[in-house]
């Protein structure tokens, strides 16, 4: 993992917050798509800091990228990406591939959600997400579109929802309190 200082008050309850929301199991589902995808065997426990050691270079991503649509990322790219700032590179080359493939911005994740294992769910989120595109896992929802008459949408109009609140009762009359402004010439 990156060199970071320990996250204290808010950050620590958000980063605590994102890191119960992570699903070990669908993690492992995950990791042995891509080893079936690649054709290559490793550790495949939905462990948060084993997918981080896995995934962190971009090189399996990158591979992934290339088992589905060959020739995405060159292969002389990936061999050589060795210094952070190019694996990193990498990451963000298989984020865009995944919305070329058509997964969602806001399933997608941030480079340094993998990089330095900032939010680890997300990643994963991205990566089912993909797999859904092939087929594996929940199918994703189709559009529902409702078709209301006029009638309809008019008398929702009329009515004045309790969350709206209302101006019933409210005035400043008895509002007297403090001192009275003094203004001298």
């Amino acid at each position: 993992m990156a060199h970071r200082a320990t996250k204290s008050g808010i950050n620590r309850d958000i980063q605590s917050k994102l890191a119960s929301k992570y699903d070990e199991q669908l993690a492992s589902q995950c990791l042995l798509w891509i080893s079936h995808q690649i054709q290559e065997t490793f550790d495949s426990s939905g462990d948060a800091r084993n997918v981080h050691e896995h995934l962190k270079s971009g090189h399996r991503l990158a591979r992934l990228a290339n088992s589905i649509q060959g020739g995405r990322i060159k292969s002389a790219a990936i061999s050589k990406a060795k210094f952070p700032f190019q694996q990193m590179e990498l990451i963000n080359i298989f984020v865009e591939f995944c919305k070329d493939m058509g997964v969602p911005d806001q399933e997608c994740f941030a480079t340094v959600d993998l990089y330095e294992a900032q939010n680890m769910n997300q990643v994963i989120i991205c990566i089912a997400a993909l797999m859904r595109k092939f087929g594996l896992g929940p199918k994703e929802a189709t559009e529902n579109r409702r078709q209301f008459t006029e009638e309809q949408l008019n008398a929702g109009s009329s009515i004045i929802g309790l969350q709206m609140g209302t101006n019933r009762g409210a005035s400043q009359s008895g509002m007297s309190f403090g001192k009275t402004r003094k203004i001298v010439d």
